[in-house]
């Protein structure tokens, strides 16, 4: 996640200004740096950089133990709960 909003985040400031402070942005923000994005539609790029970080990561990585997985099931199916009816 700190990838994607930190590259947005970046990118929006280059072009509105740092804090949006008047007169400290790099970058007129009708002349976009990547391909033709706007400053204001960059949250998408992040989105998709987000997400390739994510599984570039959990590919690298070892699967958690496997009480870890059984504490994730757990906590995805309550004690108690029944099976979802299709009539509610």
């Amino acid at each position: 996640m700190l990838v994607g909003l930190g590259v947005t985040v970046v990118y929006i400031f280059l072009h509105k200004g740092w804090f949006f402070v008047p007169g400290t942005n790099s970058f007129d923000d009708a002349d976009p740096l990547f391909l033709t994005v706007k400053s204001t539609s960059f949250g998408a790029v992040g989105a998709v950089l987000n997400f390739a970080t994510a599984i570039l990561i959990s590919r690298a990585t070892q699967e958690p133990p496997q009480e870890i997985q059984e504490l994730v099931e757990s906590v995805r199916i309550p004690r108690g709960a029944g099976a979802a009816t299709a009539g509610h």
